[in-house]
Parts: C-alpha cells; structure tokens; sequence
C-alpha cells in the first residue's frame, strides 16, 4: 500500500504480526501468498475480521460492529481522508466535524475521534443504520464525543440536519457513486470477478449507502446548494469524489452560488486514485 498521506500509520502495509497478537481470531483468514502474510480480500469475514484488528491496534476501537447488508469501509482509505482534512484546518483547536451519511459502520467519527479527538456529529437517512452506529459508539464509551441525527427526508443533506447554533470546523461526506441500484449491484460484481470471486457481500451496501438518483453528480450538486443556504454553519464543506469529470462541474456551479474558495485534494491509494473536493463561502 503505497503514496497515503505521510501520517497514515498504514503506509507500509499490515503488520500481521502484531495484529494477530491483538487480535487471535484474524489467524484463522491470514494466508501466505508469494511469501508474505495476506488474507482474502474477496472474503467479506476476512475483511471485517482484518478492519477490527486494525481499528483494535492502532486507534484502541475494541468494538466495531453491523450487519452484513451494510458497507464494510477499508481503514487506510477511510483514514486518509481525515488526515487530509486535519491538514486543511491546520492549527485549529477545538474541531467539530459533521458527517453526511455516517452509515452502521460510523467509521469517519470513530477515527476522528481516535486520531484528532475532533468531536462529530453524524447524520444518516437510515433509522437501522443510526441504531447500529449507536451500538458502535456506546461500546467504545464515545457518547460525549459523536452526536447522532436522523435525517427524514432523502431529498435533504443538510436540510433538517444543521440547527441554527451549530458552528462546524468541518463537513465531510462520502458521497453514493451510483445513479441506480442496478448499476451500483452491476460494479460490485465486477469487483467480486476481478478477485476471482463469486462473493459480492464484500462489497455490499444499503440502497443510500451505494445509489442517488441522479448518481453521484446530482448528489454533489445537491450538496453544494444546501451549503450555500448555510454558509456561515462549516468553515469547510468537502465532500469524496469518484469521478474526476465532477469536480470541475461542481467549481464552476460553485462560482455561481459565492463560493470564495475551492480547493481539490487528490489521494492516491494503491492503484486507485479518488479526490476530496473542499469549499466555502
């Protein structure tokens, strides 16, 4: 795992060693391929056996938990994205951080509060979803650090999320990549064959988890303007972003609407490239 940012503790690959030492139960996934120690990234137990030794390791997660429907993030790329933000807001003291479609997994809020101690509160239109993240965070005595919100209308972002008295350092989001559930359940066996594996679970995922009407565009777009409506509540908006073609339709739609600046961070992990676009008003 090459070129995450120079903070991430995972740029050097995995240390099975120690995490089969934190962590005994991921012994029975570890495998030895052309030397090294690895396991079935096409076996979904696999991958959530590995995440929570991770998390367990290195940012003292001991509980990490949801169902098997739901996305299971990948923690170098995850952690990544708040080290790029940390770098955005350099010097600020007291950060609290709003994340748009936390999901069961509440990862981003996890690690920030692990890593930064940022404080979070983070929004999902799924009532399950928002009962599991609860369980996450609970078990890991964060209550005082991650406030949980309930968004009810799928149309909105930020809409009936942000209160009148909220002051936010940061708003993050990863956004659904794809316009339709046949086209989301489509890549996912794409990926399954490209590891040589029947198994799509892996790369599973609620309906808000994976597909927006409109795909990733129109949530993007959608975003951006509900910003505008509350420029004053986020020193930052930034937002993940698949495909490269939005991001200059997304600067340009923000020229528009006041944006004063705007900002594209590209991460580079392993083979895939993504980026962070950030702005504000």
């Amino acid at each position: 795992m090459k070129s995450l940012h120079p903070n991430n503790i995972h740029n050097n690959g995995y240390d099975f060693k120690i995490l089969l030492k934190e962590n005994p139960i991921l012994e029975s996934f570890v495998v030895e391929k052309f030397g090294k120690l690895t396991i079935d990234f096409s076996d979904p137990n696999a991958v959530k056996t590995l995440n929570r030794s991770l998390l367990k390791t290195h940012y003292d997660i001991g509980y990490w938990d949801f169902p098997d429907e739901n996305l299971c993030p990948p923690i170098p790329g995850r952690v990544d994205y708040i080290h790029h933000l940390a770098d955005l807001i350099e010097g600020s003291s007291t950060v609290k951080v709003l994340d748009i479609g936390t999901g069961a997994s509440c990862i981003y809020p996890l690690l920030g509060s692990a890593i930064y101690d940022w404080s979070f509160v983070a929004s999902d239109v799924n009532k399950n979803s928002l009962e599991v993240a609860k369980m996450n965070i609970d078990k890991n005595q964060l209550e005082e650090k991650i406030e949980l919100r309930y968004q009810n209308n799928s149309a909105n972002i930020l809409e009936g999320i942000i209160k009148v008295e909220d002051k936010f350092t940061l708003t993050m989001c990863n956004p659904p990549f794809y316009a339709s559930e046949s086209e989301a359940r489509g890549a996912n066996k794409r990926k399954s064959r490209n590891l040589g594996s029947t198994v799509v679970r892996n790369f599973s995922g609620t309906d808000n988890e994976l597909w927006y009407k409109g795909g990733e565009k129109a949530f993007l777009h959608n975003y951006l303007y509900q910003s505008s409506q509350y420029p004053n509540a986020s020193l930052w908006f930034t937002s993940l972003v698949s495909k490269k073609e939005n991001v200059k339709s997304l600067e340009d739609s923000g020229k528009k609407i006041g944006v004063t600046k705007f900002k594209k961070i590209q991460m580079n992990q392993g083979n895939k490239v993504t980026r962070i676009v950030c702005w504000k008003f």
